[in-house]
C-alpha cells in the first residue's frame, strides 16, 4: 500500500473508461470489453465461486428473455425483494435490459409494505429471494391486480410448490433460453431502443415521516452521476470491492453495482450481514464504502479486543497509535512528514499498527469511503492514525448518492468536503439549507407531484432539508438536518449530531437520540453495542439475564454514565447531557424505530418512549 504521507495514488479519473449513455448499454458493453474477466464473486457453502462478464451477460440475457416471454414490455415496472445476492444484480440488469424500471424492496419490509410500494410502483413481475420473502408476497398477491408473476431465486424448502403465478430463477432463465432460440434479436433490439430519459430505477426513501416515497432517477442522470463518481473517488478493474449493504438502497446501487460496473472493479458478495467482519478480513477489499455504524464497529472491535491483550501488546499499540497520529496530524495540516517520523511510522506499522489493520480487514486498502451518516471526526483521525485514508461523502437518494466529496489530498475531519464536479452546491442565505442542482438530481417523486414541488425551489434547486456551511476553500460542513436542530426552553441552539457522534465513538454505544427541543436540559436515549457491553458484564462479574436486565444493571448503568461524563467535557455547560435512558431491547432492522440502514428514527424514538423522556424531566 503506498505511503500515507504520499496521497498521489488516488487520482481522480477524467475520462470516460466505458462507453453507453444508458445503464443497460453500459452494461452490454463492459461485457464485451471484459469477456474472460472477473466481475462478481460470493461465497457459497464455504467456496469462493467466481463470476465472469461473459458469464453474467449470459444470466442476464437468458433472465431478459424469460422476462419478455412473460409479456414484460418497455416501461413495465419489476421489483426485487431480497437480500443483497448476485441474484438481485442479475434481475436488476435484465429488467433494465428489456426497457423496464426496477424497483428494490428492503427484505425487512412487512407484507404491508411489500403491498403498498408495488401497488404504488405499478409492479408486475417481482422477483424474491427465498420462501420467507414468497410468504409476504403471496399474503398481499390478491390486492396486487397488476402483479402477473412472482419469480424466487432460492426454491429451498419450496421444491413441492405448485402454484401458476410463481417460478423459479432457474426456470425463468429456461424460459429465456427457449424464447432465445425464436428470437435472438429481441433483447439487444429493447436495450438499443432504450433512450438517456427513459425511467430506469425506483429507490423509495425510507418513509420516516409519512409513507415512502419513490424517487425516479432516468438512465441519463445514473450513466452522468456514475461518471462523475471516478472523478471523485476513483476505482480501477484491479480494485477489489464488497457488497453488502442493501442493493435497493442508493448508496450500494450507485456505489457498488453501477460504479462496479462502469470501472470494472471485482464485486465481493458477503454471506450475510452476520458474516461482514469474516468476509471484510476475507476479501480484504482494496476500496472500501460503509456507513458510520461499520466503522464504529470495526474500531469498538479493536478497543475491546486490546483491553484482553496482554500490557506488552497494549503498550505497543499506545506508542503506535500515538505516532500514526503525529503522522494524521502532518497531513490534516498539509505539512510535509519529517523523515524521522517516517522511520518511527514504520516500525510502528510493523510492530502494532499492520496488524489492527489486518484484523479489520483493511490492510490492502488504498482508502476507506464513508457516507448515508454523520461520523465522528476522531474515528476518521483514527482510521488515518492507521495509515488508511477515510474520505468521507454526503448526498441522497434524491441526488442520485454522493454530491460532495473529501479529496485525498486535503482530508478534513468533520467536513463533507468541496461539491463534486458534476453537480452545483449552495447554501441557502436565508435558511443555512444546503441545496443541490444538477443532472444528477432525480427526476421527481413517483405519483406525487405536490411533493415534487416543494422539494424544488422556484429557481430549480433541490431542497436537501441539511443545514451546513462552507468555508473559503469551498468546503461544506453539515450542521444538522433542518427538522432536528434542538432549541432548548433556555433558547440555547444544539445541533443533536455532534453530542451523538461523540458518544458513538464509545465501544459501548451503537446509537444515540439526544432529546432537549423545548425543553430545560438535554437527555438522551441510547442504545448499548450488545456484544461489547455484555463482555463487559462477563468480565466484571455483573449477573444478567436477558439484554433488558443487562441494561438495568448498575454497573452498566454507570459504564454509560461514565461515556457521558467524558463527552460533556468536550461542551459547554448548555450542551451537556443532564440524564440518559437505555432502550432494553435490541433493536433490528424489522423495528420500527429504526431505518432499513439501521439509524434510530429520531421523531419514532421520541414518540414510542415519551413515557421514558418524560420521567428524565421530573424532579
Amino acid at each position: 500500500m503506498s505511503k500515507l504521507w504520499d496521497l498521489s495514488h488516488i487520482r481522480p479519473q477524467a475520462d470516460s473508461v466505458l462507453d453507453g449513455d444508458t445503464i443497460s448499454a453500459m452494461f452490454w458493453n463492459a461485457a464485451a470489453q471484459r469477456a474472460d474477466k472477473v466481475w462478481l464473486r460470493e461465497k457459497h457453502l464455504g467456496i469462493w465461486r467466481s463470476w465472469t462478464w461473459a458469464q453474467v451477460a449470459t444470466a442476464v440475457q437468458e433472465v431478459g428473455d424469460g422476462l419478455m416471454a412473460l409479456g414484460f414490455a418497455a416501461g413495465d415496472t419489476a421489483s426485487i425483494l431480497s437480500n443483497t445476492v448476485i441474484d438481485w444484480v442479475l434481475a436488476d440488469l435484465a429488467v433494465l435490459s428489456a426497457g423496464g424500471v426496477s424497483n428494490g424492496i428492503y427484505p425487512t419490509d412487512a407484507a404491508t409494505q411489500v403491498h403498498y410500494l408495488c401497488e404504488d410502483s405499478r409492479t408486475s413481475v417481482l422477483f424474491v429471494e427465498d420462501d420467507e420473502q414468497l410468504d409476504k408476497a403471496l399474503e398481499v398477491r390478491e390486492q396486487l391486480p397488476l402483479l402477473k408473476k412472482i419469480i424466487v431465486f432460492d426454491m429451498e424448502g419450496l421444491r413441492d410448490l405448485d402454484d401458476p403465478g410463481v417460478m423459479s430463477m432457474a426456470a425463468l432463465r429456461e424460459l429465456g433460453r427457449r424464447y432465445h432460440a425464436e428470437q435472438p434479436q429481441a433483447l439487444a433490439q429493447r436495450v438499443a431502443a432504450c433512450t438517456p430519459d427513459d425511467l430506469a430505477i425506483l429507490v423509495y426513501t425510507s418513509g420516516t415521516t409519512g409513507k415512502p416515497k419513490g424517487a425516479m432517477h432516468t438512465h441519463r442522470g445514473l450513466a452522468y452521476t456514475v461518471r462523475g463518481y471516478n472523478a471523485l473517488l476513483p476505482r480501477y478493474e484491479t480494485d477489489e470491492c464488497m457488497c453488502f449493504l442493501p442493493l435497493c438502497h442508493i448508496a450500494e446501487r450507485m456505489g457498488g453495482e453501477y460504479f462496479s460496473l462502469y470501472t470494472g472493479a471485482r464485486l465481493n458478495f458477503v454471506e450475510n450481514p452476520d458474516t461482514v467482519p469474516e468476509n471484510v478480513r476475507e476479501i480484504a477489499p482494496t476500496v472500501f464504502t460503509a456507513v458510520p455504524r461499520v466503522w464504529e464497529k470495526f474500531y469498538s472491535g479493536v478497543t475491546i479486543s486490546l483491553k484482553e491483550g496482554t500490557r506488552l501488546q497494549q503498550a505497543v499499540y499506545a506508542w503506535g497509535i500515538r505516532v500514526g497520529e503525529r503522522i494524521a496530524n502532518h497531513v490534516l495540516a498539509g505539512e510535509p512528514v519529517p523523515a524521522s517520523l517516517k522511520a518511527r511510522f514504520t516500525l510502528a506499522r510493523w510492530l502494532a499498527l499492520d496488524n489492527v489493520r489486518k484484523l479489520i480487514g483493511i490492510h490492502r486498502a488504498r482508502f476507506l469511503v464513508t457516507g448515508a451518516a454523520p461520523i465522528s471526526p476522531d474515528l476518521v483521525k483514527w482510521y488515518l492514525s492507521l495509515g488508511v485514508p477515510m474520505l468521507e461523502v454526503w448526498g441522497m437518494t434524491e441526488t442520485c448518492g454522493a454530491s460532495t466529496g473529501i479529496p485525498a489530498a486535503r482530508i478534513r475531519p468533520g467536513s463533507i468536503g468541496p461539491a463534486a464536479s458534476y453537480n452545483q452546491v449552495r447554501i441557502d442565505p436565508a435558511s443555512g439549507e444546503i441545496q443541490v442542482k444538477g443532472t444528477n438530481v432525480f427526476a421527481g417523486y413517483l405519483n406525487q407531484p405536490e411533493k415534487t414541488a416543494e422539494t424544488f425551489t422556484e429557481d430549480g434547486w433541490l431542497r436537501t432539508g441539511d443545514v451546513g456551511a462552507v468555508d473559503g476553500d469551498g468546503y461544506y460542513r453539515i450542521t444538522d438536518r433542518m427538522k432536528d436542530i434542538i432549541i432548548t426552553a433556555g433558547g440555547k441552539n444544539v445541533t443533536p449530531s455532534e453530542l451523538e457522534n461523540e458518544l458513538k465513538f464509545s465501544p459501548y454505544v451503537t446509537d444515540a437520540v439526544v432529546i432537549g427541543d423545548k425543553l430545560p436540559y438535554l437527555t438522551v436515549i441510547i442504545m448499548v453495542d450488545q456484544e461489547n457491553v455484555e463482555k463487559f458484564a462477563q468480565d466484571n462479574d455483573v449477573p444478567f439475564s436477558n439484554y433488558a436486565s443487562l441494561t438495568r444493571a448498575p454497573e452498566v448503568q454507570a459504564l454509560i454514565q461514565d461515556v457521558i461524563d467524558q463527552v460533556n467535557k468536550k461542551f459547554a455547560r448548555v450542551e451537556q447531557i443532564k440524564k440518559f435512558f437505555l432502550l432494553d431491547k435490541q433493536l433490528t432492522a424489522e423495528d420500527e424505530e429504526l431505518t432499513p440502514t439501521m439509524k434510530l428514527k429520531r421523531k419514532m424514538v421520541a414518540e414510542k418512549y415519551a413515557t421514558q423522556i418524560r420521567a428524565m424531566y421530573q424532579p
